[in-house]
């Protein structure tokens, strides 16, 4: 009896995994086999595709100018990840490490900065990129996505700064090294984990943003990726083959490098999260 009910058990997360697999999944499937299908405007329910072809991908890249939209993207993404990584990673030495007046509500404010809805944002941020003039460029909307890195990031490092032992540093200094050396040589190679994850997090974020790059740009020419995507969506009607070709290309780069790091990126959050 006892067989029974565990085969039955094991066929049922069976089915339950595949499921969801299958739930998970199949958005991905249409994604991708619709930016194949030379008549996916016309597809309707039909599951597979009429065939395949690569005219998608060459008209959104050539006609579409989306090239240049992924080069921004990747540019952006960057640049928030190199400002955000260095900058959260001094704060995090700072709070750690330092005792200085207010300091405790310096972290408070920076977990309620991640309580504040983003699209409650947008005004007063476009209003301070207008008076800074970085409206409408590229450094602008890097600026942006650093102010909603940081916060993350400057908490999750915290933790793993405070977990190494001080000890471990004062035997770097009693070996003559100096507060740098003691950084680059003792201290940065032991929060490495940590500096993976929330770089990754702040990759994602600002290549997927839509919002505060489509109020923010108004040049085509300095448009990212995901606002790119926009333009195949017409008034009277909506090129689904570009669409889901863009989306492809908007949507691989980032699954190859997720699946890549993602178990640095489990073990690094779940690190950051009990120390």
């Amino acid at each position: 009896m006892t067989r029974r009910t565990s085969r039955a058990g094991r066929l049922g997360l069976g089915a339950a995994v595949a499921a969801l697999l299958a739930f998970t999944l199949f958005p991905v499937y249409w994604m991708v086999s619709s930016a194949f299908d030379p008549a996916a405007g016309r597809r309707g329910s039909d599951v597979l595709p009429s065939g395949i072809t690569f005219d998608h991908f060459g008209h959104v890249l050539d006609e579409g100018d989306f090239s240049r939209y992924l080069a921004n993207s990747a540019l952006v993404g960057l640049g928030t990840v190199l400002l955000s990584g260095a900058l959260a990673l001094f704060a995090a030495v700072a709070v750690a490490r330092f005792r200085f007046r207010l300091r405790t509500k310096v972290l408070v404010m920076i977990l309620m900065v991640q309580m504040v809805p983003l699209e409650a944002l947008v005004i007063p941020l476009f209003l301070q990129m207008r008076d800074l003039r970085l409206l409408n460029s590229l450094i602008g909307l890097t600026v942006v996505y650093l102010a909603f890195s940081l916060p993350f990031a400057v908490w999750t490092l915290r933790g793993f700064v405070a977990a190494v032992p001080q000890e471990v540093e004062e035997a770097a200094y009693l070996d003559g090294c100096g507060w740098w050396r003691m950084f680059r040589s003792v201290l940065l190679p032991l929060v490495a984990p940590g500096l993976v994850a929330t770089s990754i997090f702040a990759f994602i974020t600002a290549w997927n943003e839509f919002v505060f790059a489509f109020v923010f740009m108004q040049d085509d020419a300095r448009y990212t990726a995901a606002v790119g995507l926009h333009r195949f969506f017409g008034q009277y009607g909506t090129d689904w083959g570009a669409v889901m070709a863009g989306s492809t290309l908007i949507t691989l780069p980032v699954l190859v490098f997720f699946v890549l790091v993602q178990r640095r990126l489990a073990g690094g959050l779940a690190a950051g999260a009990i120390r």
